[in-house]
């Protein structure tokens, strides 16, 4: 008897197996990168700002704009460099030698070598070089979780019907042996047919797309109202040489050069605070992406499940019992009505799960390396038995001395059943039989009385329903000579009940569920499983109540499923109709993170908006395809994931709000101060350093903002919505108008007392402006964000030393400000904060409604 390969090993070698290949990349020259990153209309603006900048001969001010290029630019092909692997991943999936038959002998070839044709030998632990069909098996029990998402290895045979007769490259054989004809290599085969759906580039990102807009805006804007500016000072007579520097000037000054900065620091920020809660970031702008996601499309087997089989359920005819514990360990208990039992209290229990644990080739090896898990050699069906009978307290190896096995008829996929002979103490034989009820719940197989076998068949089809496999015991004891014929011993046995196993729902898939539901993301469930396994699971983690939004990869072949958005569960799909549900959810305005973990994965993960895989229990495919790794295989890491995301939106927004105002503040200044009488109200040289001061620090500073309180009970913003809407506009110009009042009011009474009304105008005008920067805090009163604290503080010092700094004063072209003009200056700067702190409370940055998917259409 072999236990086989456990899916852990399996998995293990398979990584091995890929760990070189990975790291070939398909090379871009770095110039390409750098000029792909240098297109983003954003950075053509500041490019034109620089360049104006040092026509004008200010070169601290261009040096910051360019400084923002270079770092901006530079972590862009940084990010590039590590991702686009996924392709080159497959290949790590593919065995480095193979056995096949040539010539009459057996040889060890390169698995790259391997041609249709070919005849290879499969052992316990090898990977499946290429497709092929099964011409020779024995207990061959191949893992094809990666490829199908199946939880169960699948019993392969030859003459069979067609799915179990044929395996696929990738796939790992975890019990047995076999012979394989090569029908398919290369792009011909499973892989190579996956390969082909990756192929196209990641598109933008929500924040990105929405950028780029108002990058062009922007620019628009600013180019327009600079030339007003122009020619306003050209027809008051203003000398060419000053207003062209001042239209340039305003116009460096209209652009928030900070913004590439703020987002790449809150981008980062983010990254960081993800990987402390188990989510490695490997794609930068996924982490915003996470923010604006409205469909969360997840896979069933280790990420709403937790990747192992369970015997939940037992049936006899005299009661039901259910099972719990965690794992493959004995830690757990059987309960009747709720109370624990053991061996001694329910006989019908112990007949049932010892024959299980009998009739079994599984085994569980207790841990070894200290995580305390016990693991699964073998089938994991049976090896769900085993702990069944364990947390009621059997002993198997005290079984196997009691009743050892003498004989047996192995598990074959036309059978659909296993049957062992064992010896009993009195020198009887006991005959052992577990299989599918269809085959038997019926005679010959049983004699127990028809209602009997009714009751069974009935119980049996309502846990299939619930989404369990579920399995029939018989047995029976007789002499030896009964048994000298095999094709007699799997009939006259007795009905000893049913098990149903199933993969269980992680504890926490309901909690993050519901967390989803309540942030306005619609969460939907992509698996290669069975459709009432799908539904059961879907049901019981909250995703799906209704049978009609359940659905299948043959209804979608067959064009029978309907629009694909108005559906919740899809089960038995292939990858490439995970990536058409995908499609169609982008397609209808949707902004999806698809989470997964298998080959079959990649192509979904690798086109949704952010693909997220699982670290642990993940293929290299599926981590290099994806933009986000959950190193704890914890969905409700994502959750945290959003949150951050979320965070990092908000904080572009609010340097967004914060930064535009002041620049249309200074626009409103130039434009109207030349009606109050003041020629050219700001010297070019005073309006860049406001803007270095403002955008500097300060605005960089944002970046780092926290999340906002109740941002997870929100609906995310809807993707079409433009980054300065959900009211930015009005808010941004009506703090604009209100700093660019007080400016020149404060200059218009400075100008008409005979004060220095220019040098009143700069201090105020740039002081106001972190006065607003310090009313947008998240978290006004508290020191979440210090670096906000100290760089407006720092900016507060440098503002006034403008005016009495004499190198400083000699540049700026400012004069000292009595005493009593300071403090005036100072409180009238301080109302920035106070409006901008009031506005807040008054209009509050407005939450989009509640925004759900397209439900099921009904009649």
């Amino acid at each position: 008897m072999t236990a086989g390969l456990s899916r852990e090993e399996a998995a293990r070698r398979l990584e091995e197996y890929g760990a070189n290949v990975v790291a070939r990349e398909r090379r871009t020259p770095v110039w390409r990168r750098v000029l792909q990153q240098l297109r983003d209309p954003l950075i053509v603006v500041l490019l034109v700002a620089a360049v104006l900048t040092l026509t004008t001969g200010d070169l601290p001010d261009a040096a910051v704009i360019l400084l923002v290029i270079v770092v901006n630019t530079v972590a862009g092909v940084v990010q590039e460099v590590r991702a686009e692997r996924a392709v080159a991943a497959l290949t790590a999936l593919s065995a480095p030698t193979a056995r096949v038959m040539r010539d009459g002998e057996e040889r060890s070839v390169p698995a790259a070598h391997v041609v249709p044709g070919d005849l290879v030998l499969l052992g316990e632990g090898d990977i499946v070089p290429a497709d092929g069909e099964v011409t020779g098996a024995a207990l061959l029990l191949i893992d094809e979780s990666a490829l199908t998402g199946e939880s169960v290895p699948v019993e392969k045979a030859a003459d069979a019907d067609r799915p179990l007769s044929t395996v696929s490259a990738g796939t790992v054989v975890v019990r047995g042996r076999g012979r394989v004809r090569i029908t398919g290599t290369g792009p011909d085969s499973a892989l190579g047919r996956i390969a082909a759906l990756m192929g196209t580039a990641p598109g933008l990102t929500p924040l990105q797309r929405r950028l780029a807009r108002f990058g062009r805006v922007l620019a628009a804007v600013t180019v327009a109202l600079c030339a007003v500016v122009l020619a306003l000072g050209l027809v008051r007579g203003q000398p060419v040489e000053l207003m062209v520097v001042a239209a340039i000037s305003l116009a460096v000054a209209a652009v928030p050069e900070s913004l590439p900065a703020v987002v790449t620091l809150a981008l980062a920020l983010g990254a960081r605070r993800m990987a402390e809660r188990h989510a490695i970031v490997r794609r930068l702008p996924a982490v915003e992406t996470l923010g604006s996601v409205t469909v969360l499309a997840t896979d069933k087997t280790g990420t709403l499940t937790e990747g192992r089989m369970a015997a939940e359920r037992l049936w006899t005819p005299q009661g039901e019992a259910t099972v719990s514990g965690i794992g493959y360990g004995p830690e757990g208990r059987v309960a009747r009505d709720g109370h624990p039992v053991a061996v001694s209290d329910a006989p019908d229990l112990a007949a049932l799960l010892r024959a299980s644990m009998l009739c079994n080739d599984a085994a569980l090896e207790p841990p070894s390396d200290g995580d305390g898990r016990w693991r699964a050699m073998g089938d994991p069906t049976e090896a769900a038995l085993l702990a069944a009978g364990a947390r009621l307290g059997l002993d198997r190896a005290a079984l196997e001395r009691e009743l050892p096995r003498v004989d047996e008829i192995p598990f074959d996929s036309a059978r659909k059943r296993m049957t062992t002979v064992h010896r009993a103490p009195g020198g009887e034989l006991r005959v052992v039989c577990k299989g599918a009820p269809e085959v038997m719940l019926r005679p010959p197989v049983l004699t127990d009385p028809p209602d009997t076998r009714t009751r069974a068949a009935d119980q049996a089809e309502t846990l299939a329903r619930d989404g369990y496999r579920v399995l029939a015991v018989a047995s029976a004891d007789h002499d030896e000579t009964r048994l000298r014929n095999p094709d007699t011993w799997e009939s006259g046995l007795s009905l000893l009940g049913l098990v149903g196993i199933l993969d269980p729902p992680r504890d926490t898939s309901r909690t993050t569920i519901t967390e989803c539901q309540q942030a306005g993301i619609t969460p939907v469930l992509i698996t290669g499983d069975h459709p009432l396994t799908a539904r059961a699971v879907a049901a019981r983690a909250g995703i799906v109540a209704r049978e009609d939004e359940v659905t299948t990869g043959d209804r979608i072949r067959k064009g029978t499923a309907g629009p694909l958005t108005a559906l919740r569960v899809y089960a038995r799909t292939t990858p490439d109709q995970k990536l058409d549900i995908v499609q169609a959810w982008r397609a209808s305005g949707q902004v999806v993170a698809m989470t997964g973990d298998g080959v079959n994965d990649g192509p979904a993960l690798h086109r949704a908006d952010i693909g997220v895989a699982m670290g642990q229990r993940g293929t290299e495919v599926a981590r290099q395809a994806a933009d986000l790794v959950l190193a704890d295989d914890n969905l409700a890491t994502v959750v945290s994931a959003v949150e951050e995301g979320r965070r990092v939106y908000a904080n572009v927004r609010r340097f967004l709000l914060y930064a535009l105002a002041g620049g249309t503040a200074e626009i409103l200044v130039m434009l109207l101060g030349p009606f109050f009488g003041m020629p050219l109200p700001l010297l070019p040289a005073q309006i860049l350093w406001i803007n270095l001061l403002t955008h500097g620090l300060p605005g960089v500073a944002m970046g780092a903002e926290p999340v906002e309180p109740g941002v997870m009970r929100h609906s995310p913003r809807p993707p079409e919505e433009s980054v300065l809407g959900a009211g930015l506009w009005p808010r941004l110009l009506a703090m604009g108008v209100f700093v660019a009042a007080v400016t020149l009011v404060a200059g218009v009474w400075a100008r008409e007392t005979g004060r220095p009304w220019q040098s009143m105008m700069f201090l105020i005008l740039g002081a106001t402006q972190l006065g607003v920067a310090l009313g947008s805090r998240a978290r006004p009163g508290s020191l979440a964000n210090p670096f906000l604290l100290l760089a407006v503080g720092t900016a507060l010092v440098l503002q006034a030393a403008g005016v009495y700094l004499p190198p400083l004063r000699a540049l700026l072209g400012t004069e000292p400000l009595p005493p009593a003009d300071l403090v005036i200056a100072g409180v009238l700067s301080g109302l920035g904060h106070v409006v901008m702190h009031v506005q807040r409370r008054l209009f509050p940055a407005r939450p989009p409604p509640t925004r759900t998917a397209p439900g099921p259409a009904h009649g």
